[in-house]
């Protein structure tokens, strides 16, 4: 072993010394350093124009922009100019309004001496349309603030709104104390436009400058949805008419077109951040909202014909023609106004002429007469008391009298409440959608619908309080009759208790039907993906109606037990103590003329 290791120890040691050996003759290694001459060379620059220089294209996160009074121009953003923005598409919105105008009825009916415990008052109200008017503005801070630039920096911005809202408070304000109209609900007469839908609609143009046409056209829906909301939340709280809403709409989309027009001639092209989105002008794929005025249809005539078990009746209206009293212009019987129409719609293209879609409608009939409804309201404390009480008193005449000076009368406060007074139908439809180019901007569309509606009804409750009531008599039959001279009845008497009646006056309503739908439409592509449009729609259906009429029922209340069973045996008109029911088929004709947002994609 210990040769082993010599042998290989040896053998080591003579291979290191010719390795050495071999490298004793090597030159030292030299560096070379090469000569550097500056020179200007041409560059082309020209892929770098395609991306404009802003935060989006950095790689630093920015939390906030907070320099207000900064101005900054960001590199290849185009000027505005004047005529780029002004659609005109507020003008025919107020005129629209304006034209409506006299389409009104006082939403309070009183009777002639203007009691006002005979006041048809409405329960509805909600408070959510004093925020949702601010909803374009906050958004657009919101998001200014959170460093996600729109189109203008914080000075052009503040500018234009500021613009915008100054000319929409001038046009609001000279109108309303100039035209003088009431509201419907009677508290002031600065009814005409509506402060509250201008508001909206200037926020919400405001997005839709800002964001809308830079950045996502879902932000122009959501502000002009939240809107329209608005303006529909003010008809619905009874403190506007549709023509409010209609023209405050306008004013508010031309104050704020006419405000950053005024920017653009002020600042030219100092104070814009981000472009407008280009997209395919030969598709005609959209998305839109629509507020629409509602024609045809204005009435609902219930006739004898249309009631159920209409043998009860009979005796109870022997000896005239039922239906000469029941079809006369005095009939009792609803009108309504021009409808205030919503709509959501939308369509995919197969090409340039053909899709398929559908539409989401709300359409909303207000009462603008409830016939000889409301003037029984009033004088059912009467009526329903001579008719069911007075028919068996000997001298009806005096019992009236009696009646009216008593100061303990069975009925000490009576009024209707106006629970809805809207006829509200919904209705989804898919169907067909047509588009013929007539340029660049301009084409003609059309539809072929067919979907379902449902109705929500119109509803009055009644509401009485008074003295309840009882009623002595003595009844002398013979022969089965009732000898009168034999038979006696004293006035009614107090019990000492009072009572509380609250119960459902009137209601009227549908089932659901199937509904077709048709319409023409004109539409301005003033942007690649933005469109308004001028349509007319007509819709078919044939609804059955239901209404159920409840005039007397505080009697049952009113009346002791013996007594309310007198007025059921003996009186004629004892089939009016119990709800009187109508159905009637009808066929519904609506025209809806109004204008839409769209978003095309």
């Amino acid at each position: 072993m210990k040769k082993r290791f010599s042998l290989l120890l040896t053998c080591l040691v003579m291979t290191l010394g010719a390795n050495a050996e071999s490298f004793s003759d090597m030159e030292p290694l030299k560096l070379t350093v090469p000569e550097m001459k500056p020179e200007l060379v041409a560059t082309d620059l020209s892929r770098f124009d395609q991306v404009p220089l802003s935060k989006e294209n950095t790689n630093t996160i920015t939390f906030g922009d907070f320099d207000f009074f900064k101005s900054k121009t960001n590199p290849g953003v185009e000027p505005f100019k004047v005529m780029d923005d002004l659609t005109f598409v507020g003008v025919p919105l107020f005129v629209a309004g304006w034209a409506v105008k006299g389409d009104k009825a006082m939403f309070r009916v009183n009777n002639k001496d203007a009691k006002e415990n005979t006041q048809l008052l409405t329960n509805f109200k909600t408070g959510i349309d004093d925020y949702t008017q601010y909803f374009g503005p906050l958004v657009t801070v919101g998001l200014k603030l959170g460093g996600y630039e729109g189109r203008s920096d914080w000075p052009r911005l503040l500018a234009s709104a500021a613009m915008s809202y100054g000319i929409m408070a001038g046009l609001v304000n000279g109108i309303k104390y100039t035209a003088k109209e009431m509201r419907p609900d009677g508290s002031t007469a600065n009814s005409w436009p509506s402060g509250h839908t201008a508001t909206s609609f200037v926020g919400a143009t405001l997005l839709h400058k800002e964001y809308g046409l830079t950045r996502s056209p879902w932000f122009s829906v959501a502000g002009y949805g939240v809107a329209t909301a608005t303006g529909v939340m003010r008809i619905l709280n009874n403190r506007h008419w549709i023509s409010d809403v209609m023209s405050g709409a306008g004013i508010g989309i031309m104050s704020t077109e006419l405000g950053y027009a005024l920017s653009d001639v002020l600042f030219k092209g100092k104070g814009l951040l981000r472009n407008n989105l280009e997209a395919d002008f030969n598709d005609p794929s959209f998305f839109s909202i629509s507020m629409g005025l509602g024609l045809g249809s204005k009435g609902i005539d219930f006739t004898a014909d249309d009631l159920v078990d209409k043998e009860k009746y009979e005796d109870m209206y022997a000896g005239y023609d039922i239906e000469a009293d029941v079809d006369d212009d005095e009939n009792p019987n609803v009108k309504f106004r021009a409808a205030t129409v919503v709509d959501a719609e939308g369509a995919y293209f197969l090409n340039k002429y053909v899709g398929i879609g559908g539409r989401l409608r709300v359409r909303a009939m207000s009462a603008r007469s409830f016939g000889k409804y409301t003037e029984l309201v009033d004088e059912s404390s009467l009526l329903g008391w001579i008719g069911a009480v007075g028919s068996l008193y000997s001298n009806s005449e005096e019992f009236f009298n009696t009646m009216l000076e008593d100061p303990k009368s069975p009925i000490t406060n009576l009024n209707g409440i106006v629970e809805s007074d809207h006829m509200t139908e919904f209705t989804a439809s898919l169907g067909l959608y047509f588009n013929l180019p007539l340029s660049e901007r301009f084409a003609l569309g059309s539809k072929l619908l067919i979907g379902r509606s449902f109705t929500q009804e119109l509803d009055i409750d009644g509401h009485a309080e008074g003295n309840v009531k009882d009623i002595n008599y003595g009844i002398y039959v013979e022969n089965g009759n009732i000898v009168a001279e034999k038979s006696y009845l004293d006035y009614p008497a107090s019990t000492g208790q009072t009572y509380t009646d609250d119960w459902d006056y009137l209601t009227i309503g549908a089932k659901s039907a199937t509904s077709w739908g048709t319409g023409l439409s004109l539409t301005y592509r003033y942007k690649s993906n933005f469109s308004w449009k001028l349509f007319v729609d007509y819709d078919y259906s044939e609804k059955n109606f239901n209404m159920k009429y409840d005039p007397y029922h505080y009697l049952k209340k009113g009346l002791t037990e013996n007594a309310y069973s007198l007025v059921e045996l003996l009186s004629e008109e004892s089939p009016l103590l119990e709800p009187i029911n109508y159905k009637k088929k009808k066929v519904m004709n609506y025209v809806t003329v109004g204008l839409s947002f769209a978003v095309n994609f």
